[in-house]
């Protein structure tokens, strides 16, 4: 059983193509919603309004907590600037879940209207992702344990937008929202490497 968070954003999205891969979900809205769990998506929404809602529901030290102690992880968009230790023009009140030593900046890539899509060369994949940008991060430098998955090219330097510590794996974009599963793949890969069956 993979959880979805469930405060805002894609979640209909996420257990869609989890389905797609013959996967059962749950949403998760409450702590104990994460007893027995395999791995959590955190889908990509609006980060300061799911961090608002994490903490208002009581869910924020427990999913930190279960990230810390090894549940895999994936997060798109969203849910990479909630896993990323340092968030860059965030709101002050702002909290994170952790989980990926990354320093990320919220929009980078600019406003709603300045989403695109773009194929992105990720690390394990044999041919590009349909990536799907949309007010997206990116991540402005990385701890020793992190691994960059895909990067793109902006204004001549290369940001990182796909990442993977340990059993927690993040995108800045949204593979959700394509007909492409290979990410969910490669985090129910994850989730089995954790001794898991999912």
């Amino acid at each position: 059983m993979i959880g979805v968070l469930g405060l805002q954003g894609a979640v209909a999205e996420h257990r869609r193509a989890l389905a797609d891969l013959g996967v059962a979900t749950a949403v998760v809205r409450r702590p104990e919603e994460l007893t027995g769990l395999r791995g959590l998506v955190i889908p990509g929404g609006e980060s300061t309004t799911m961090s608002k809602l994490a903490i208002d529901l009581g869910l924020m030290e427990p999913i930190r907590a279960a990230i810390a102690g090894g549940l895999p992880a994936l997060g798109t968009c969203a849910g990479l600037i909630m896993l990323a230790d340092t968030v860059l023009d965030g709101r002050a009140d702002q909290e994170q879940f952790g989980g990926l030593d990354i320093v990320t900046r919220r929009n980078a890539f600019g406003r709603q209207v300045d989403s695109f899509e773009a194929p992105v060369e990720v690390h394990g994949l044999s041919r590009p992702f349909p990536g799907v940008f949309i007010r997206a991060p990116w991540v402005e430098s990385t701890g020793p344990g992190v691994e960059t998955l895909a990067t793109i090219s902006r204004q001549g330097v290369d940001r990182a937008v796909a990442l993977r510590s340990g059993a927690v794996l993040a995108t800045a974009f949204h593979p959700e929202l394509t007909g492409d599963r290979r990410i969910h793949e490669l985090f129910l890969q994850t989730c089995a490497g954790q001794g898991s069956d999912c």
